[in-house]
């Protein structure tokens, strides 16, 4: 089996550490592929930058040429999901969307400790969207941007901590989920620190995937995830553009 793991954001050290955290969690005999946008920005904390990165993560996507059998997208409820279904017909897992799965089956209610303030909207309207906003007891944030994260673990595990166990006794969280790929990784050390279980985003779409593909389901193409109906597209895919 192989999985295509796509860090959204340009940052190639985030995209190595997406991929530790994909290979540690991965079964025996699944390839896991990282892949890095060749445009873009190199960190993701608003709107703009994240329908930039719907583009980039397609575009990326679209001209790799090996076969593939599933695709996670490592960026916490990042824009192109829909996209992304329509143009291939593997399993297309979104890193929020699979961590709060997961959460639901092993707590009542979750809480996901992400980054920016202003990413908290954009997360809740992702769970909302998705059917899973009701048991979401919490969407906090620790006040660093993406690549704040990238630059200094010491001090992004302290404010996680510190957000989770607010989570956990002010809003009634059983369990905690990681709002952000550039958080891969960090689940144990918080886990110790609050005794309260914690899922890793990238661990969760990497286990779903593996988890759909082994069932033999594909995503739907009947009405929403139908494949695009031809017509002239100018300057697609635009890497190949880019590189003339």
């Amino acid at each position: 089996m192989r999985i295509l793991v796509v860090n959204p954001n340009t940052t190639q050290s985030m995209t190595d550490a997406i991929a530790r955290t994909a290979r540690q969690y991965a079964s025996p005999g699944t390839e896991i592929v990282p892949l890095t946008p060749l445009f873009g920005a190199d960190g993701i904390d608003c709107n703009f930058e994240s329908l930039l990165s719907a583009v980039a993560v397609m575009d990326r996507v679209a001209t790799y040429d090996e076969p593939f059998d599933a695709v996670v997208m490592a960026g916490f409820g990042e824009h192109g999901r829909e996209g992304l279904q329509e143009i291939t017909d593997v399993p297309v897992i979104d890193i929020a969307e699979g961590s709060a799965h997961i959460a639901q089956m092993i707590s009542r209610r979750y809480s996901v400790i992400t980054t920016l303030d202003r990413s908290v909207g954009s997360i809740e309207d992702r769970l909302l969207t998705a059917g899973l906003a009701d048991r979401c007891a919490s969407v906090r944030s620790v006040g660093l941007a993406t690549l704040e994260l990238d630059r200094d673990p010491a001090a992004a595990i302290a404010a996680i901590v510190e957000e989770a166990r607010r989570a956990v006794e002010d809003d009634g969280a059983e369990a905690i989920c990681l709002g952000c790929g550039g958080m891969a990784g960090l689940d144990k050390e918080i886990t110790t620190a609050l005794s309260v279980p914690v899922v890793d985003p990238v661990a969760a779409g990497v286990r779903l995937a593996e988890a759909v593909v082994g069932l033999g389901l594909t995503t739907s193409k009947v009405r929403t995830y139908a494949a695009p109906d031809p017509k002239k597209i100018i300057g697609w895919p635009l890497s190949q553009h880019l590189a003339r």
